[in-house]
């Protein structure tokens, strides 16, 4: 797949550049506008769960985001090719919006995907009305009026999509002359649902975040991803400080201090370089995980006394995130220039049922901070490098951080070199496509990535950085899905140091009488390359006539996905591994393997020796299944096991990985890091319970 050219070799420096990268992102969906300009069609043709119109209207709405904002102060040449294509946009609005026109978007109904569609819009009234709404007539005002006043009285999901009736009310009320008062009962009623999505520390889940689980009660769900912050819920609440900060000041204040107390802990899910961890649903939309920076600094919510609050601090994470993408955008562009549904390289395994060929241009959103003048304080500002690429001797920031609110251990040790997230259990319960992979993995990594399912088999579940079950000898597997409480945070001290971790308890079959409580042990001083899991299974005691016996179970447990372009070749640990194995060979013996490759080095090892059978394999999983990497290799630990009723087995494993880096190590570094594994006696064991 070619590079896109502005966006590609883009250095994302200054706000020029930023123009650039976007005018480049639209010039390559203009071939595919409608006769009528109000419909944006890639040559690409796959399904999403709603109409094809409303998948046209995506195409159409969501560059939107970008070009709305660099045309908001007028400085834009008339001339210019985002200029060009706003009036493009204005008039597919004036033909979207009438009923009699042959590209009328349609009516607006329950659950309808046009709602998601009608927040760019709304956004463009109100923060470029001189260019999307003075030029039309009266009578496409009326019309346009009429179209998102449909969002109201309909049924919508309790999530982030009540945010897209607030801003359509409020473009209603302040641009489109429909009085307040109407509107006012719609918009009260969607902050009283949004509200309930508090998690504290800045962060909200999207949606209402259930504490427990009540086995035969309706879904549930405890999901706080990027749709907390950037792509939605910090997003939104941010462009509301803007559009309210004089009419609704209370509320904007406290939006305000939620952005900065978010601001404290987001910076930990990018690495020195502006890699975010992929984790959860969504992630074709790719850059728009930085998108909360964006809107940051549109609402100048700067606080000198915070050091992740100023300017040049908002202005190194937007833009380094944005270098990022740049330099990793060779595979994920079609040869037209157009975004694909994938992260790194086109996949369709990992989309959800709500992307069309369009959507993945929500990724538009990141360039809101267009809005900000030239001479802005976020423009000329220097930026500040990332709290964690300061000398050891310099900073004073952990590398290890417990994120409480989402339930996840935030892990960068400068002794080490791996940006990851360890996760306490998060899940999404209604129909999402790897809703397991995507959210109830326990780690995630910005190298890495994560891996999704292409089927039933094992190499086909690709269990990377999860533990799998079987009661059948491996015809079907199960694995971490439904937490039955809230991941729980503790402190416990380990061969002296102090430390987070995190724990759950979840069954691998909801009927069963197997259940697992699972803690995760985050990278220390004495092992910065390592983590630790620890799984404690247990079986409900028999009653009644019950009189079951034990219990055979296969279990097998993957370190993190690592890329796979040299040819296999395959070495024990019993040999001279310095100079039999190297990047592209692999490891395996009873106690463990590993695999080495382009991106770093990837192992697994038993750490507590259980009663059964245990081996280490590498698994070469099904192509496609890993986000970052086409071709990839898992290191495993394979377990069999016999459960009696009332009895417990305890599994620990301890997963290695080191990312290729600025610091580079030879074979020899990395096997003597490899060969330096973690240490558990059963007191240390029993701390961790």
């Amino acid at each position: 797949m070619p590079p896109l050219k502005g966006f590609s070799d883009n250095k994302f420096y200054d706000r020029n550049d930023v123009l650039m990268a976007t005018n480049a992102l639209i010039q390559a969906l203009n071939p595919y506008f409608s006769t009528g300009n109000a419909r944006v069609q890639l040559p690409i043709y796959s399904g999403a769960h709603f109409d094809e119109v409303a998948a046209q209207l995506e195409g159409f709405a969501r560059p939107i985001w970008a070009v709305a904002a660099a045309v908001a102060d007028c400085s834009i040449s008339s001339d210019s090719g985002i200029a060009s294509y706003a009036k493009r946009l204005v008039e597919g609005i004036v033909n979207g919006v009438n009923p009699e026109h042959p590209e009328y978007w349609g009516t607006i109904g329950d659950w309808d995907q046009r709602m998601v569609e009608a927040e760019p819009i709304s956004f463009a009234l109100l923060i470029a009305p001189k260019t999307f709404y003075e030029p039309l007539s009266g009578e496409s005002r009326l019309q346009l009026t009429k179209w998102l006043s449909e969002l109201n009285g309909k049924v919508m999901p309790i999530n982030n999509w009540r945010w897209f009736r607030i801003f359509s009310n409020l473009a209603l009320s302040r641009v489109c002359g429909v009085p307040y008062e109407e509107v006012k009962d719609y918009i009260e009623a969607d902050f009283a649902i949004l509200d309930q999505f508090e998690l504290g520390n800045g962060w909200s889940a999207d949606g209402i975040w259930k504490k427990t689980s009540v086995p035969g009660h309706e879904s549930y769900s405890r999901q706080a991803d990027y749709y907390s912050g950037s792509f939605a819920i910090q997003f939104s609440q941010l462009l509301y400080c803007i559009i309210a900060k004089d009419s609704d000041p209370e509320r904007v204040s406290r939006y305000q201090q939620q952005a900065r107390e978010f601001a404290s802990q987001f910076w930990r899910f990018f690495d020195k370089d502006g890699a975010a961890i992929p984790f959860g649903r969504s992630l074709t939309y790719r850059f728009a995980m930085g998108a909360f920076y964006a809107t940051f600094a549109l609402a100048k919510c700067y606080d000198s006394s915070n050091p992740y609050t100023s300017p040049g601090f908002v202005k190194g994470m937007l833009l380094r995130h944005l270098r990022w993408w740049a330099t990793h955008s060779s595979d994920m562009f079609a040869v037209d220039g157009t975004l694909t549904i994938g992260y790194l390289y086109p996949n369709m395994f990992m989309c959800e049922d709500y992307n069309s060929p369009q959507s993945p241009y929500w990724a538009m959103k990141i360039f809101v901070v267009l809005a900000l003048e030239a001479d802005d304080a976020f423009w000329t500002a220097e930026e500040i490098l990332h709290p964690l690429a300061v000398s050891n001797e310099q900073s004073t920031v952990s590398g290890v951080e417990l994120v409480p609110a989402p339930g996840q251990i935030l892990c960068n040790h400068p002794q080490g070199q791996h940006h990851f997230m360890l996760n306490g259990g998060q899940f999404c319960a209604w129909p999402l496509k790897a809703t397991q992979a995507k959210y109830s993995k326990f780690a995630y990594s910005s190298t890495f990535g994560f891996s999704v399912p292409t089927g039933g088999q094992l190499t086909q579940i690709a269990p990377d950085n999860t533990l799998v079950i079987s009661r059948d000898g491996g015809e079907a597997w199960a694995m971490r899905w439904e937490t039955i409480d809230t991941p729980r945070g503790k402190s416990i001290t380990i061969q002296g140091t102090e430390m987070h971790c995190l724990q759950s308890t979840w069954k691998p079959w909801k009927a069963g009488d197997i259940q697992i409580s699972t803690t995760l042990l985050p990278p220390c001083n004495k092992w910065p390359d390592w983590h630790i899991r620890i799984h404690r299974i247990q079986r409900a005691q028999c009653s009644g006539l019950d009189i079951r016996g034990s219990e055979r179970l296969t279990l097998v447990e993957g370190g993190f996905a690592i890329q796979a372009k040299q040819p296999r070749r395959m070495c024990t640990l019993n040999e001279d591994l310095i100079s039999t194995s190297g990047y592209g060979g692999t490891l395996e013996a009873s106690s463990g393997a590993l695999s080495f490759g382009v991106a770093g080095v990837s192992g697994v090892r038993n750490i507590l020796s259980s009663e059964g059978w245990v081996v280490g394999k590498v698994l070469k999983p099904d192509p496609n299944t890993n986000l970052m990497e086409p071709r990839t290799l898992i290191p495993t630990i394979e377990h069999i096991i016999e459960l009696a009723p009332g009895k417990e087995k305890v599994i620990v494993t301890g997963v290695f990985a080191v990312a290729s880096g600025k610091k580079e190590f030879s074979r020899e570094d990395l096997l003597r890091r490899w060969s330096q594994q973690p240490y558990l006696t059963e007191e240390m064991l029993q701390e961790s319970y």
